[in-house]
């Protein structure tokens, strides 16, 4: 039976050249078994292709919407860029992350397991989790401002010379809490591992539905993290003056300052990311490696 996947595009990390020459051998790999090679715009001018007849070049919001599976080759900062955009078009195309440098928990196939994994994704074997993404709508004057779609986590956190700020947070159409703090961190399971793990919260196994909310340095030491239901939508809206300054990040890919009477709406998305894993490593033995779990 003929593979479903009939077009792959291909992602690098911006100015990796230790990718460069790996890109040329993944597009020839795949046309050696009649898959069309996509490549994104940055990627082929990292491995100084131009589009032709036979070599097709798309942007990243473009590239989602046109290919089967998309494999990107660096960190978790790049696959996270592309989660947001394949989210953000509701497409439906799985991700395959190799990584560059030290193991990533997304990026967890290494460069020598490239081609057995690439192996096993064209042939529909490779290990594959749906992941819960969020939607972010930020309300300005009553009206929609922004929307966005993430996989980690929304942060909202004072700038830099900020003071602590206050923020009203609820969970569905109940009141939580004002928390002050320096921020709050709202967080997917998959983004459990990253600024939340870092700013005290839990680790919360990817395939769970849930969310966590993290506050970042809180006044009150009783500001705890809490886990919720991923079906309850969260407002955050600061409490600001003139000396304020708050800003609001998605995936820490995008941002922008907040305003007073802003508010920031999270929920479930619509479609869950599928994100591809290395058949020879289970997410327990990412977590040993990565945290170092084993060491004394």
């Amino acid at each position: 039976m003929a593979s479903p996947i009939s077009k792959v595009g291909i992602v690098a990390k911006s100015h990796l050249r230790a990718a460069a020459p790996h890109l040329t051998d993944v597009a020839a790999w795949l046309e050696a078994r009649g898959i069309e090679p996509i490549f994104e715009t940055a990627t082929a001018s990292l491995a100084a292709l131009t589009a032709t007849g036979t070599r097709r070049i798309f942007d990243k919001p473009s590239l989602v919407t046109e290919v089967d599976l998309i494999v990107v080759l660096g960190g978790d900062g790049t696959l996270l860029a592309m989660a947001d955009h394949i989210g953000a078009a509701g497409a439906d195309v799985p991700i395959l992350g190799v990584n560059f440098g030290r193991l990533g928990f997304l990026t967890e196939v290494t460069l020598a397991e490239l081609y057995p994994a690439l192996e096993s994704a064209i042939n529909g074997t490779a290990r594959a989790e749906e992941r819960l993404m969020l939607k972010s709508t930020t309300f300005r004057k009553g009206e929609p401002y922004a929307e966005h779609a993430t996989l980690n986590d929304v942060v909202v956190t004072k700038a830099a010379r900020s003071r602590m700020i206050e923020l009203s947070v609820y969970v569905g159409a109940e009141f939580v809490a004002r928390v002050k703090a320096d921020g709050l961190i709202i967080a997917t399971p998959t983004g459990s591992t990253a600024y939340n793990l870092a700013a005290g919260g839990p680790i919360v196994q990817p395939t769970m539905d849930a969310l966590v909310l993290t506050p970042i340095a809180p006044h009150m030491l009783t500001n705890r993290p809490i886990v919720i239901p991923s079906g309850s939508p969260v407002r955050v809206q600061p409490m600001m003056d003139e000396r304020d300054e708050v800003y609001v990040t998605f995936d820490g890919q995008d941002g922008y300052n907040l305003e007073a009477g802003d508010d920031v709406r999270i929920c479930c998305g619509p479609r869950r990311l599928k994100l591809l894993h290395s058949s020879t490593r289970s997410y327990f033995e990412v977590l040993r490696e990565k945290l170092k779990w084993n060491e004394r």
